[in-house]
């Protein structure tokens, strides 16, 4: 019987071996890039053709080789090596690989296991990404390590643990903050994600983590946000904010706290996420003194904003939210299943929304997106992030609708870019290693054969309606190749992985995406 299981599982493994060997291909001794148009992260406008040269997952060469319609003399280029790779990408398009600042890699709730998220990430270029906190750091931190060592097909992993997570007792003295972060250090984490704590322990555990020299993340959630706003955990030594919490506060002129109608409870997420939807216009007015103020000390702190402009977008309309095109083909059943309106689950908080509350939170996005353009204009670091999962987002997709809307925002669309390249690698601490194409850089790219600049669109999975010389409707786009470490991910047949997993699902629950009260 033994012997039996034995022979399973080494079929098993030699099944899993080969369908992740027909996704992938490298590292290779040489690997070069020919022809690309190349849209660096650093601002710089496109350039080409040109030819990249990596080796093993480095890059040793980033050479122009000729002009846009002219004849390239061959003779001239880099020349491939024995055991060498070459890839034809001329007319493509390539960027450094996107940074996700805000990505939780699936959950239980949603059964959305990590192989799922992973390929969906990296069919949208995604290589590396931020887990502000997750299913525990030793579940994070052993996925981290095999997409180090490429075991799985996944970004690189930095592991943000949730303030206090782990613990046997609530925090509750500035020691107890100060021990906590310690051992998340010793336990090899990349930093701390908090949703606030009473001043003295955020203060504490804040100075303790920056003397260790982590970074950190802050969803400044309304329980403490009262007592400790933006300003304060940025003064306190907070790297990084998340989605808008803790801003608008900090712009109070009039008013100390949120004016909560008398019967709110935060544990009602309708009233939880309505009354955010008029929070912004509480603040003081858009390039008022105080505004300004509070701007200026942010960025003379050097402090990064991580807006997450996606994960509320529902609030301000629902119904395109719902009906996006991408949930038929790759939301999973329990996924769909998690986003419905409820009383318990997080982030579904549809228990009677309407026109009110859209229009309440368009003045919403209004106000807070003139302060993230004007942050970016005078120099502030902003980045792009997810948080999918929930509230309709589905990995991968929602990174580039992020984008879409920084571009909305006012962002040019190579600001877009900079903002999921080099902004998140900097804001990781890791720019020396990637977030532009630079020689000795780690080997991280996005190529996509239609132009991102001029149409966002073509990065998504489902890519971009165009109508043709023959009049007729074509999808165009899509990311081509995700190139990690030097590996050549092919990101339509992730898409097709990602296509049959949900499939197969479906067709043993005998399931399709319902609407209530149409279906």
């Amino acid at each position: 019987m033994k012997k039996t299981l034995s022979i399973v599982t080494v079929l098993l493994l030699s099944i899993t071996v080969t369908a992740q060997d027909d996704l992938r291909e490298g590292p290779f001794s040489q690997l070069i890039i020919r022809g690309v148009t190349l849209i660096n992260g650093n601002g710089a406008p496109p350039r080409g053709p040109i030819d990249i040269v990596v080796e093993n997952n480095k890059i040793v060469g980033v050479e122009v080789v000729g002009y846009p319609g002219v004849e390239i003399d061959n003779s001239k280029r880099p020349q491939l090596k024995a055991g060498g790779k070459e890839l034809d990408c001329s007319g493509m398009y390539l960027l450094p690989g996107f940074v996700d600042m805000h990505g939780h890699i699936g959950g239980v709730s949603q059964g959305a296991d990590y192989d799922y998220v992973f390929k969906l990430w990296m069919a949208h270029g995604i290589t590396t990404v931020r887990e502000p906190s997750g299913r525990g750091i030793d579940w994070t931190l052993d996925l981290k390590r095999k997409s180090e060592k490429n075991e799985i097909i996944a970004p690189r992993v930095l592991a943000y643990t949730g303030f206090g997570q782990g613990s046997d007792v609530p925090i509750s003295t500035p020691e107890m903050a100060r021990e906590w972060v310690r051992e998340n250090a010793k336990k090899g984490a990349d930093g701390v994600k908090f949703f606030g704590a009473p001043p003295e322990i955020m203060r504490a555990a804040l100075d303790e983590n920056k003397k260790l020299g982590l970074r950190s993340a802050c969803h400044h959630a309304q329980m403490d946000v009262g007592r400790w706003n933006v300003l304060h955990s940025a003064r306190a030594g907070l790297t990084s904010m998340e989605h808008w919490y803790g801003l608008p506060e900090a712009l109070f002129e009039d008013r100390t706290v949120q004016d909560y109608p008398l019967d709110y409870n935060y544990q009602n997420e309708q009233h939880r996420f309505e009354e955010a939807g008029k929070l912004w216009e509480q603040a003081a007015e858009p390039y008022s003194e105080h505004w300004n103020k509070v701007m200026d000390e942010l960025l003379e702190l050097d402090f990064t904003l991580d807006p997450t402009f996606n994960i509320y977008e529902a609030s301000r309309d629902l119904h395109r939210a719902r009906r996006a095109e991408w949930h038929e083909a790759y939301t999973l059943p329990s996924l769909w299943k998690f986003y419905q309106p409820s009383m318990i689950s997080h982030g579904s908080y549809w228990h009677d929304w309407g026109t009110e509350q859209e229009v309440a939170w368009r003045n919403n996005y209004r106000l807070w997106m003139t302060f993230i353009n004007e942050y970016k204009n005078r120099g502030g670091r902003v980045t792009t992030g997810s948080d999918s999962g929930f509230i309709f987002q589905l990995y991968g997709f929602a990174y580039i609708r992020e984008m879409e809307l920084l571009r909305e925002a006012g962002f040019h669309p190579l600001e877009v870019i900079r903002s999921s390249t080099l902004y998140g690698a900097e804001a990781l601490g890791m720019e020396d290693k990637i977030g532009t194409v630079a020689v000795g850089k780690l080997a991280d790219f996005v190529i996509v054969e239609e132009n991102p600049l001029k149409n966002l669109k073509v990065l998504y999975g489902t890519g971009a309606i165009r109508l043709n010389e023959d009049n007729q409707v074509v999808r165009v786009g899509g990311v081509k190749y995700t190139i990690k470490d030097g590996i050549i991910f092919d990101a339509k047949k992730l898409l097709q992985d990602v296509r049959t997993t949900v499939a197969n699902q479906k067709q043993k629950q005998n399931y399709k995406i319902k609407q209530p009260g149409i279906d």
